[in-house]
C-alpha cells in the first residue's frame, strides 16, 4: 500500500491521505473545491466543480493515473437541483471516457462545499 501526496492539490484537512494505491488501483479521498493553498473557491457550483476536477487531476497524476483510467466516480452534492450544472462540467472532463458513477445528495459537505468527488482509477 502506498500513500499519495501532492502539493498540487489541497492537503488533507483531517486524519486521512489524498489517496492510496493498492496493487494497481488508486483510491482518492473526496476532493472539495479548495485550492492547493487551502483556499475555498467562491462562486457557483460550476466554478467549484472545475476546482474539484483540478484537484482530482493532480492527485491522479501523482498516483500515475489519469481521468482516462478512472473506473468509478462518486459525486456528493449539497443540492440535487445543481445536478444539471455539475453534470455539464463533469461531461467536460469525462467526454469520451465515461466511468461508472454514483451521485448522491448530502445534508452537508466539509467547509460547506457545494460538491465533492472521489474516484477509483487504474494506475498505469
Amino acid at each position: 500500500m502506498k500513500t499519495v501526496q501532492t502539493n498540487e492539490a489541497p492537503a488533507a484537512i483531517g486524519p486521512y491521505s489524498q489517496g492510496i494505491i493498492v496493487n494497481n488501483m488508486f483510491f482518492s479521498s473526496g476532493q472539495i473545491p479548495l485550492t492547493a493553498a487551502g483556499e475555498m473557491v467562491t462562486g457557483d457550483v460550476q466554478a467549484q466543480t472545475h476546482q474539484v476536477f483540478k484537484n482530482l487531476q493532480a492527485v491522479l497524476k501523482e498516483a500515475g493515473a489519469s481521468l482516462e483510467t478512472v473506473v468509478k466516480a462518486t459525486v456528493f452534492i449539497k443540492n440535487m437541483d445543481d445536478f444539471g450544472a455539475i453534470n455539464e462540467v463533469y461531461g467536460e472532463y469525462f467526454s469520451s471516457h465515461k466511468p461508472a458513477r454514483s451521485c448522491v445528495e448530502v445534508a452537508r459537505l466539509p467547509k460547506d462545499a457545494l460538491v465533492e468527488i472521489e474516484v477509483i482509477a487504474l494506475v498505469k
